[in-house]
């Protein structure tokens, strides 16, 4: 028996490789699925199932076409219905993967169709679970994405609640736990950096499954401070119900190399977006004008399907050398499939056509902090509200990146504004967007609140995230 989680660290989501005497099982798969292929082959294996824990929000599953390329049976939990051919699989019940047996355990309550998979090796003993969006370590999953017209966020978490104690809690303390997510998803609210972990360990240490606890405390916990979900979820969900067009035709029509020339009539022709995904530093010396930032260095992918509204908006891709392919891979996996090409040659070709560019100020924070000293600055903290809460700047105001869209009401194009986050990613991404509404008496601070903090420059009181 081989398991194997294959983690994406920017998407926080972990996939995994299950084998058995010559018989693979795929768990909520990426997009691009050539990899699982290669390895199945490699191992002389062939894929059997495909196992979704339920109908992404975050990512666009590799699923279907993973079953049309190996015949692969897809399987999803009682409830489930989808426009493609799939087993809608019953309550415990038991599929054979070579000489061991994966058992179905219907788990309601992060949707209704979630479902965690319990692994019996070959002696018979519960090994491990894959817990979806169900159990995570140290949370669970929230329980207000998949609502219907019937069902409240409450009702949601009453299942939850049911789920967990019902199916996962019974299960032996050594039982492995394999979620599908770790810490930087927007699934839960406060995943552990650890990626794999034990039923005991949660027991102990999860406050979910806390021993005693109440129905109702569970529900009033468990959906206090869960933010709005970002605007993409529901899209993404949708795409995991009913189908998409193939990684391989939209990787043949996304990495096209274009002069500036066609770079520059495509994006007036198309009305598209250009998005610069080279790293912050880069965007602030040259840029084309009123593109926006969002670097591969961070959390490219999330980023962009909470900030640009529409999936199916044409996107021109301004990338580092090499990274066209990376860059369309990476949109395609949240949903974003309409990438048109990318400039070839770069920011340098472009300036060696003679197009025009722009640049960003970006000054450090001890520059930053004597110009507060001398008055007159207006600051934007545009952090999470979790981390402004927690610390920020005295008369700085907060402008969360996250809801940027539904902000813009709260800023002046008279007035200059210093940019802050919490390293430098955000703040950049921030000020491009305004940049490209009109905003630019704009000021980035380099290396955000971590260097603003060694500064004499005042703050507000440190309170604990974990207490807010």
């Amino acid at each position: 028996m081989k398991i194997e989680q294959l983690y994406t660290s920017c998407l926080a989501q972990g996939a995994y490789y299950i084998e058995s005497n010559g018989e693979v099982a795929i768990i909520d798969p990426l997009r691009e699925t050539q990899s699982y292929i290669d390895k199945a082959h490699s191992n002389n294996a062939k894929i059997k199932y495909i196992f979704e824990t339920h109908f992404h929000a975050d990512f666009v599953s590799g699923h279907v076409d993973l079953a049309k390329k190996t015949d692969a049976t897809i399987v999803y939990g009682p409830g489930a219905e989808t426009t493609y051919d799939i087993h809608s699989a019953q309550d415990n019940e038991d599929f054979k993967l070579g000489n061991i047996t994966i058992k179905v355990l219907h788990t309601p309550g992060h949707t209704l169709e979630s479902t965690t998979y319990l692994l019996i090796d070959e002696n018979g003993k519960n090994h491990a679970i894959f817990s979806g969006d169900t159990l995570f370590l140290g949370d669970v999953g929230r329980p207000d994405l998949a609502i219907k017209s019937d069902l409240t966020k409450e009702d949601l978490a009453a299942m939850l609640f049911d789920s967990l104690r019902d199916k996962i809690m019974p299960l032996a303390d050594d039982v492995i736990v394999y979620p599908a997510h770790g810490a930087g998803s927007a699934c839960g609210k406060n995943l552990s950096k650890e990626t794999v972990g034990t039923i005991g360990d949660q027991k102990k240490t999860n406050y979910a499954l806390r021993a005693n606890m109440t129905k109702a405390e569970f529900v009033e916990e468990v959906l206090d401070g869960i933010a709005p979900p970002p605007q993409y979820f529901a899209k993404n969900a949708m795409l995991n119900k009913t189908g998409y067009d193939t990684f391989e035709a939209v990787l043949k029509t996304g990495n096209i190399p274009l002069s500036p020339a066609d770079f520059e009539a495509m994006a007036n022709h198309e009305e598209a977006v250009v998005l610069d995904v080279r790293p912050q530093n880069e965007y602030i010396k040259s840029h084309i004008p009123n593109s926006i930032f969002i670097g591969l260095n961070g959390g490219f992918a999330p980023w962009v399907g909470a900030l640009i509204t529409d999936i199916k908006q044409p996107i021109l891709l301004v990338v580092p050398e090499g990274k066209s392919q990376e860059a369309v891979t990476r949109l395609s996996r949240v949903g974003y499939d309409n990438t048109l090409g990318y400039l070839e040659g770069g920011i340098n070709a472009w300036t060696k056509a003679e197009k025009d560019t722009d640049t960003l100020e970006s000054i450090s924070a001890e520059k930053f902090a004597n110009r507060i000293k001398n008055g007159g600055v207006t600051i934007l903290d545009v952090r999470k509200d979790g981390e402004y809460a927690s610390m920020h700047l005295e008369n700085s105001q907060h402008f969360a990146l996250d809801y940027i869209n539904e902000q813009m009401s709260e800023v002046s194009k008279d007035t200059t504004y210093h940019i802050y986050c919490a390293g430098g990613y955000r703040s950049v991404i921030a000020a491009s967007i305004l940049k490209a509404r009109g905003f630019h008496n704009l000021v980035d601070v380099a290396g955000g609140f971590a260097d603003i903090k060694k500064t004499d420059l005042p703050m507000t009181d440190f309170v604990c995230p974990s207490t807010l």
